[in-house]
């Protein structure tokens, strides 16, 4: 029955070891319940109702990994997906975040389309390899930069633009705090050191006056107010297209990488270099994030943190189905997920910003023709507050630079498409 339900084989893995994974998997990525909220409720979306859509979208599409891909993979709404939604998206190009929702909605019905219709590879191929590399890494930066504003460790500084705010107390002070107790956590191999350094530099915020406890356990919070919340009346115009095609392949990327990473560690790469089911994997993701955006959260990916679980030997959906009933019963302490203050939440954002960065060093520095637009690409993100700006910024120059040096032996057709639409963009 595991055999048929889960592709569980008893010949390489036993269930207690997928238990163990399963467990270990969502003990690593359970931080997205307190970041997720904290994060997309900076555009007024309704924190309760965020706290409960994530658990439910993220269960729900971990259980289609479970059953349909039957690989050992988490999903839940994505890191760096989460802050373009709220901090491009809303904050600062002021769309409301129903128009985000609807985005994020026309990408994952795309997605789904792209996968089933096998293009998703041409799309892929349309980028440089440099500039692939580089978004992660550009996303390490901003979403890094957000965390330090959140706990005001930057502040704003008119002469300056940015500067170091006052670390010697308050929310500054408990960010530093958290971020040296997570960093320890990290150096000594802790599993669950994000979910364990959130939890207590939640603790000790309470005699800080920063953190609020009102309880442990209480009934989910209603997903009402951001239920089905679209908003249509932008859906032909450019900046939706931008918006969609960034949320596009952010997602897609961000998949790929970790597909194809943490298989490769796992070592369930074919002997031709395939992945098992990574269609039906794609598929799970583009439903996931079409579904996530049905009850109110910005795109579902597959957490690159379910390296954690394979690493404890996890080979089956059993590990992702285990990771899944972990996540509905997490559905019951909202009250306390929802008290982590933003300070709690930033040592996450700041870490997370630095493993998204390992992508850089497969960037060719030595080659200025790869390193200038991918570095175009990373600096611009944060500096911008733009993921898409960085893409954009880094596609032109690449397709600039290399056509004028003649380089055009590297050049597809899809890369000079892309580059004219994103020069076009500027001028409309």
């Amino acid at each position: 029955m595991l055999e048929k339900l889960f592709g569980f084989n008893p010949r390489e893995t036993r269930v207690r070891t997928e238990i163990l994974a399963g467990i270990t998997t969502f003990l690593t990525m359970a931080y997205i319940l307190a970041v997720n909220p904290n994060i997309l409720a900076a555009t007024g979306m309704d924190k309760g109702a965020l706290f409960t859509t994530t658990v439910i979208a993220s269960a729900f599409a971990t259980l289609l990994m479970a059953f349909y891909a039957k690989l050992p993979f988490g999903l839940a709404p994505g890191m760096g997906l989460n802050a373009f939604f709220a901090y491009t998206v809303c904050l600062t190009l002021g769309y409301t975040w129903q128009f985000a929702l609807t985005a994020v909605l026309l990408e994952g019905i795309i997605f789904i389309l792209l996968t089933v219709t096998n293009l998703r590879e041409k799309i892929v191929d349309a980028l440089p390899l440099s500039l692939r590399n580089a978004i992660g890494a550009g996303i390490g930066l901003f979403i890094a930069f957000i965390g330090l504003q959140n706990a005001g460790i930057i502040v704003n500084n008119d002469a300056t633009l940015i500067s170091l705010g006052n670390i010697t107390s308050g929310s500054a002070l408990l960010g530093i705090i958290g971020l040296l107790i997570t960093s320890i956590l990290l150096v000594k191999k802790v599993r669950g050191a994000l979910l364990i350094g959130i939890l207590l530099t939640t603790v000790i915020g309470i005699p800080m006056g920063l953190t609020h406890l009102d309880g442990v356990l209480s009934t989910p919070p209603s997903i009402e107010p951001i239920f089905f919340q679209f908003q249509w009346e932008h859906i032909f115009t450019k900046e939706m297209v931008i918006v969609v095609f960034t949320f596009l392949f952010v997602d897609m990327f961000d998949t790929i990488g970790t597909l194809v990473g943490v298989t490769t560690k796992a070592g369930m790469v074919t002997k031709d270099g395939k992945i098992p089911h990574l269609k039906q994997a794609f598929l799970v993701d583009a439903i996931g994030t079409t579904a996530g955006a049905m009850l109110g959260t910005s795109t579902i990916t597959t957490f690159v943190e379910s390296a954690s679980g394979v690493g404890e030997g996890g080979r089956s959906g059993l590990t992702s189905f285990v990771t899944a009933v972990c996540f509905l019963l997490s559905l019951f302490l909202a009250p306390f997920f929802l008290a982590v203050p933003g300070a709690a939440t930033a040592p996450v954002l700041i870490l997370v910003g630095l493993m998204m960065m390992s992508s850089v060093k497969k960037v060719d520095f030595m080659d200025y023709s790869e390193a200038i637009p991918a570095f175009i690409c990373i600096i611009f993100m944060p500096l911008a507050y733009s993921i898409s700006d960085g893409i954009v910024l880094g596609m032109i120059s690449y397709v600039l630079i290399n056509l004028l040096c003649g380089h055009t032996k590297k050049f597809t057709p899809a890369m000079y498409i892309l580059a004219f639409i994103f020069v076009f963009k500027f001028f409309l």
